[in-house]
C-alpha cells in the first residue's frame, strides 16, 4: 500500500502539531478545520476505510474514542459537546484512504438536516 499524508505525519517525515500519539493511534490538528476545534485521530495501521477493518483492529478502533474523549477534555470542549465523524469511501466524503475519526468543536454544529 502506497503511504498516505497521514503515513508520513505519523512517522514525522511531514510535521504536523501532534496533539497524541501511541502505538495505536496518533491525533493531529486538521490543517483545514471546519470549526474552532478540529482534530484528525488516526490509526498508525493504515488501514484504507471501515470496509477494511478486521477483527484484529478492534483495539485500535476503540482508541480512537478514548483519545477523542481525552483530548476533548483537553480542549474544553467536552462538556458543551463536540463530533465525531468517520467517513467511508467517495460517496461518504473520504479523502485519504486512512482510517481517521474527526473531532471537532468549540461552537455549536449544524445537523445536516438528518
Amino acid at each position: 500500500m502506497e503511504e498516505t499524508i497521514f503515513t508520513k505525519i505519523i512517522n514525522g517525515t511531514i510535521p504536523s502539531k501532534i496533539l497524541y500519539h501511541d502505538d495505536l493511534v496518533t491525533a493531529f490538528a486538521d490543517i483545514a478545520p471546519k470549526a474552532p476545534v478540529h482534530i484528525l485521530i488516526v490509526t498508525n495501521k493504515p488501514i484504507p476505510s471501515v470496509e477494511h477493518v478486521e477483527s484484529e483492529d478492534e483495539l485500535a478502533l476503540g482508541r480512537l474514542f478514548t483519545v477523542a474523549r481525552k483530548i476533548a477534555k483537553e480542549q474544553g470542549i467536552n462538556e458543551d459537546g463536540y463530533r465525531l465523524i468517520v467517513n467511508v469511501g467517495e460517496h461518504g466524503g473520504q479523502e485519504v484512504p486512512h482510517i481517521h475519526m474527526h473531532l471537532l468543536g468549540g461552537k455549536k454544529l449544524s445537523n445536516f438536516g438528518f
